[in-house]
């Protein structure tokens, strides 16, 4: 299957370049392909007020929606999955909707003329509380992104998602047979619970039929309410045997007011004893109505292009951003970050002009791809922790931007292969915590698939490896937790918000100013900074469980011969699929402490407080001992000699590390001077970062003046 999908690609690149060629040869317009053809927005709002920004001045939104049509005959559509089933208007062109939302300067030429386009996570905005320190919806924190004139845009692209005035959705068609019966195939749903709807609960009764980390869906429906051919299934960890669930214990129901069998419901499944946090439980049923969900790459390709290059709409509406953009960002942050990858692998990059969309991009937390392109696609799911949905599809390959060889598939590609035939790659500044070591493959963005040589980046990448940092980051100005949740242990306060900043402005100067960003830093082979498990030399810890077997590995599965894992698209028929092989494992190697030895260290890191991992421990109740997530670890280092040594620890203490606050202090600004100099920080974040990590101390318990130890 693999050599057959390579050719089918090279098919479609050829053929795109073919059309594209003959088009303009035969004088044929370009905009009649496909295109954003409504841009319908409303009247200015003010979400921050009267605020104003340095010298960039106050701030308007803009919402609305964009219709856009795509013709399933141009072979740069023809990736998305079905396109050649959906339903078509009168011009035979495929129809979505999308809603998008703007925030940019009331006076455009103050911006820095660059739209950061962020695709949305489940629907959600996170950029504005990410990079800007204490932002709320109604409240800008410090201003980060508005202070250096970004131009911010929002568009819908997963098109499962439930109506909402808090999300940014999208509409695509659902496919039915030509005769307008529905289209049908077996579905798998894992449900894993985190937490319980009431303080007191211990079950909760009734999940969407999806569930799991694809929140904000109501999944797709089951073909029938008689669930006699249908399986449900439970175990505590992840590769403990299922244990089938009786058929008479559950329904195809809402049991949330009604008890069990509850009311019936296509979308909702009832489990009478109630469903727990301490199992994995996986449905397998036959589902109807598939969306064509790979619209949603061609959703952001042609609002991206659009607000870039257009001056109207096909009725004469403006477009808001006419003439003001001069260059192009697109991130996105982790379910998100994934979709980018796949946007890119995909070829949509290239609009139907044959023009580079976004001039950078910056994927993170996402290193694999995205589950979208596929019938019946989960686009909400992790692709896989060692404890959640480790089975579904994203972590395939190719997960290097440069092309390597897969033992596997006996494949050598790369997700920068079509961007490269058509001339449309963008500068990337890719970035990744310590979890998506640990639970999402990292090293094999850097590494070969056989993990026995680090490869040479192309030119036009960079990555970057926040050392010992969890996979959503920590606030800054946050205070130091004092509950576990459902970990064993606290969860790792070691933020890389200051060095994301720093990376991200290094992304714009490098697209806008041609100044080449910080030199790439991650754990490598060569390096020695990063190493098979069984070699991390992780510290015994009194009363810590340490990371043995919680590593999630990435294997190779069968999903059925209309699957084409190269691109993660096509039709899964195996479910659950058939494991086939297995990857190996690397991970980023340790100091004395337990803090990662490579990589791009915040100040906090420079100056630790405890050990801060890309892992921790589920607890009791919670599948214990199975891997927590993507949630890492916080371990404090005593405070005294004597504690450490009365429990066993063999870490220094803080107040033999640095005597005192003023002591820390000390060590807090020569990190940051040090972190200013590499690039990894910016002047003007350099007293917040400090700030930040003597805050930690304080609350630490380090005296402010000199103690005998």
């Amino acid at each position: 299957m693999a050599g057959q999908s390579r050719v089918l690609r090279a098919g479609v690149r050829t053929s795109a370049a073919i059309a594209c060629v003959a088009g303009f040869a035969l004088g044929f317009s370009p905009d009649t392909q496909a295109r954003v053809t409504q841009m319908s927005l409303g009247a200015p709002t003010f979400p921050y007020g009267n605020a104003t920004f340095g010298n960039v001045g106050q701030y308007e939104q803009l919402d609305g929606f964009a219709k856009g049509e795509i013709d399933p005959k141009d072979p740069r559509n023809a990736v998305i999955q079905d396109i050649e089933l959906a339903p078509r208007n009168a011009r035979g062109m495929v129809e979505y909707s999308t809603q998008v939302s703007i925030l940019r300067p009331v006076n455009m030429s103050r911006g820095n003329r660059t739209m950061l386009f962020e695709i949305v996570n489940r629907g959600n905005k996170l950029d504005p509380g990410f990079y800007n320190v204490g932002a709320t919806a109604t409240n800008p924190g410090d201003g980060f992104l508005e202070n250096q004139g970004f131009t911010l845009v929002w568009a819908g692209w997963q098109a499962d998602l439930s109506p909402s005035p808090s999300l940014v959705t999208m509409s695509a068609p659902i496919l039915r047979q030509s005769n307008g019966s529905p289209i049908t195939g077996p579905v798998r749903s894992e449900f894993v619970l985190n937490r319980l709807p009431e303080p007191t609960a211990t079950t909760t009764s009734t999940q969407s039929i999806l569930a799991g980390s694809s929140s904000n869906t109501l999944g797709y429906p089951t073909v029938t309410l008689n669930n006699w051919r249908d399986t449900l299934t439970m175990r505590v960890h992840q590769d403990d045997p299922r244990v089938a669930i009786p058929n008479d214990e559950w329904a195809y129901a809402d049991c949330s007011i009604t008890p069990f069998p509850g009311v019936r419901n296509p979308q909702k499944v009832c489990l009478k004893a109630g469903f727990d946090t301490n199992h994995i439980y996986e449905l397998l049923y036959t589902a109807k109505d598939p969306i064509v969900m790979g619209l949603g790459l061609a959703a952001i390709r042609d609002v991206g292009s659009f607000l870039r290059h257009a001056s109207t709409d096909d009725a004469g509406a403006p477009n808001p951003l006419a003439g003001e953009i001069k260059w192009s960002l697109l991130n996105g942050i982790s379910q998100s970050g994934r979709l980018l990858r796949t946007y890119l692998q995909l070829g949509f990059n290239q609009d139907l002009q044959s023009r580079k969309v976004f001039d950078g991009m910056q994927p993170h937390i996402g290193s694999v791809r995205n589950y979208i392109n596929v019938r019946f696609a989960q686009p909400g799911r992790l692709a896989g922790t060692q404890h959640t949905e480790k089975q579904y599809p994203g972590p395939e390959g190719p997960l290097t931007y440069g092309r390597s060889f897969d033992p596997f598939s006996r494949d050598e590609s790369g997700l920068l292969d079509r961007c490269e035939e058509s001339g449309t790659c963008p500068k990337i500044v890719h970035t990744m915590s310590d979890i998506e070591y640990w639970e999402s493959s990292g090293a094999f963005d850097t590494v070969d698939p056989r993990g026995i040589q680090d490869l040479r980046l192309p030119q036009t990448v960079r990555i970057y490896q926040f050392s010992s940092t969890q996979h959503g980051g920590f606030s800054p100005v946050a205070p130091l937790p004092t509950s576990t949740g459902i970990c064993e242990q606290l969860p790792n306060v070691n933020s890389y918000t200051y060095n994301i900043r720093a990376l991200l402005v290094a992304l714009r100067n490098w697209v806008a100013e041609g100044i080449d960003p910080p030199p790439s830093s991650y754990s490598s082979l060569a390096g020695k900074t990063l190493v098979p498990p069984e070699l991390v030399a992780f510290p015994s810890i009194p009363k810590v469980t340490g990371p043995q077997g919680i590593w999630n590995t990435r294997l190779v599965y069968q999903r059925g011969h209309r699957y084409d894992a190269d691109d993660v698209s096509g039709i899964i028929s195996n479910e659950p699929p058939v494991p086939r092989d297995e990857y190996p494992t690397l991970l980023p190697q340790v100091d004395a402490d337990g803090n990662d030895v490579d990589g791009v260290a915040s100040v906090t890191l420079l100056a630790p407080l405890g050990t801060y991992t890309g892992w921790n421990v589920r607890r009791t109740g919670f599948s214990q001992g199975d891997a927590c997530d993507l949630t890492g670890s916080y371990i404090p280092f005593a405070l005294t000699r004597e504690q450490r040594e009365e429990s066993g620890d063999t870490r220094r203490s803080l107040q033999e590390r640095y005597r005192n606050l003023a002591g820390y202090t000390a060590k807090a600004k020569t990190a940051a001077a040090h972190l200013v100099r590499l690039g990894y920080l910016l002047p003007a974040d350099k007293a917040a970062a400090i700030a930040s990590a003597v805050s930690q101390a304080q609350q630490a318990g380090l005296p402010l003046h000199e103690t005998d130890d």
